[in-house]
């Protein structure tokens, strides 16, 4: 990958307003396959109903005129969300993915110029926390060697570099359409996980 300059933040909030959008969008399409474990194993929540507000999304960033309610696309994500009380590991990363799919939302109702960064946490956040789960080091320091050598914390930054790279890039219709393609990562989650 080619790195210009500046530092992986520092590009990422220097991108356009769309550009950023874009970016989210993808992270969040990794961040699905999450959600829908969670829903197939529970039987709690709507992983249709996550992909439709994301559809619009996509739909807004390619039709810039396309009228879309995105306050009340907030409002039925609010409903998606785990059970408040569900404080098992399959319901933080399912809440991972609706609050980057809000955070996402957030920026196309006017607000929050800090989701980008937000969302880009988020997803490292969840695959920081499945290491940790799934190695059990209890040595902080250790731990956090271990989780920024992990496969897939590797792939985690490679993935957002890519991301990264194609939201500089001039989104026309067929770019948008790449990242989406790219973002959904073949089904396969930011932790390896696949619903198939």
């Amino acid at each position: 990958m080619s790195q210009s300059s500046g530092g992986f933040f520092e590009r990422l909030q220097a991108l356009p307003l769309r550009g950023q959008q874009a970016f989210m969008a993808a992270l969040c399409e990794r961040l699905i396959p999450n959600y829908a474990l969670y829903a197939e194993t529970t039987g709690h929540g709507d992983v249709q109903a996550l992909r439709a507000v994301l559809a619009l999304v996509w739909e807004r960033l390619s039709v810039k005129d396309a009228r879309i309610d995105f306050d009340r696309q907030a409002e039925k994500l609010a409903e998606l969300e785990p059970p408040a009380e569900d404080d098992s590991f399959g319901a933080r990363r399912a809440l991972e993915a609706v609050v980057a799919v809000s955070a996402l939302l957030d920026t196309l109702r006017g607000e929050s110029p800090d989701s980008v960064l937000e969302v880009s946490r988020t997803s490292r956040g969840g695959v920081r926390a499945f290491i940790e789960v799934t190695e059990g080091e209890e040595d902080a320091g250790k731990l956090a060697a271990l989780t920024r050598e992990h496969p897939l914390m590797c792939e985690e930054n490679d993935f957002q570099d890519a991301v990264l790279e194609a939201a500089q890039g001039h989104l026309d219709r067929d770019a948008l359409k790449a990242l989406r393609r790219l973002g959904r990562n073949d089904g396969v989650s930011n932790l390896g996980l696949t619903t198939d």
